[in-house]
């Protein structure tokens, strides 16, 4: 039984703009308007690795990733979508759902490799972030 409240650590949070929680995890959207960049962060105090999670929650985490990248498939129709759980920088346990396009600035190489992230522009955030967390709301997995 989990003790220790989840925190959720300052990198992600001050990277990501967030979009709402489905069962097991927030949802963020990464604030670089280059690429559809979706981050899962399960609400559980202390997890570093998929290992970490318990049986269900590993489950359920395989439900979301799924049901994000589906998300991002449908809103941007990206050529490629990239999932990925690094955490060589940040070792709170998340899940990137990356969208990618032939052209895009970072493409055919990982989206770390390319520096200058670009923020979304305050104008363009309220309606980026309705958008998002819209489909964010309505697609909740079981």
């Amino acid at each position: 039984m989990q003790t220790d409240p989840f925190v959720l650590d300052p990198r992600l949070a001050s990277g990501s703009l967030p979009l709402g929680g489905w069962p097991l995890c927030d949802v963020r959207l990464m604030n670089d308007g280059r690429f559809p960049w979706l981050l899962l962060i399960p609400r559980r105090a202390g997890l570093v690795e998929l290992t970490d999670l318990a049986e269900p929650d590993y489950g359920q985490l395989a439900l979301e990733i799924r049901a994000a990248t589906q998300l991002v498939v449908d809103l941007e129709s990206p050529d490629k979508t990239n999932v990925a759980t690094l955490g060589n920088m940040v070792a709170q346990l998340h899940v990137h759902v990356i969208g990618r396009f032939h052209g895009d600035p970072a493409w055919p190489r990982p989206v770390w490799c390319v520096e200058g992230a670009r923020p979304y522009r305050p104008a363009e955030l309220p309606a980026v972030l309705a958008r998002w967390a819209a489909a964010v709301t309505a697609r909740a997995p079981g």
